[in-house]
């Protein structure tokens, strides 16, 4: 139960520093997207290296989830698929200046937008669901 009140802590604390970042602010990321602004740049590089970093503590330390089972790490491979969805995030993205973290930022700033981009993100990831039973090479 500590872990879990832990996680949330952190959650918290890195929605705020996203929020404090301009991560969840349309105009900064607007910014990045035409290339007149590279605050953001620098903060998705900094959230790349310490993913490594911390990807590589896991690997070393061999750490386990919340319920003790054992971290394994392993490479998916690129398909068809992926580029299509990775086309669909970006254009979603740009269009509505959210992606799936700094969207749960928005709506804690309160911008009322951002449920728009979470709702469209629950039936996304309902529809993916769906293709997934389907088509079993997503």
């Amino acid at each position: 139960m500590n872990k879990k009140i832990g996680i949330l802590g952190f959650g918290i604390i890195f929605g705020f520093a996203l929020s404090r970042a301009g991560a969840s602010d349309f105009d900064l990321i607007l910014g990045m997207f035409l290339g007149a602004d590279y605050t953001l740049v620098g903060v998705i590089g900094t959230a790349i290296v310490t993913g490594f970093i911390g990807m590589q503590f896991l690997k070393k330390f061999k750490n386990s989830t919340i319920s003790g089972e054992p971290i394994k790490i392993s490479y998916k491979e690129l398909k068809p698929w992926s580029l299509l969805g990775a086309g669909i995030f970006g254009i979603g993205w740009g269009i509505s200046g959210a992606c799936p973290g700094t969207v749960l930022a928005q709506l804690g700033e309160g911008k009322i937008l951002g449920l728009s981009t979470f709702l469209g993100m629950i039936v996304g990831t309902y529809i993916y669901a769906l293709l997934k039973e389907k088509y079993e090479d997503i």
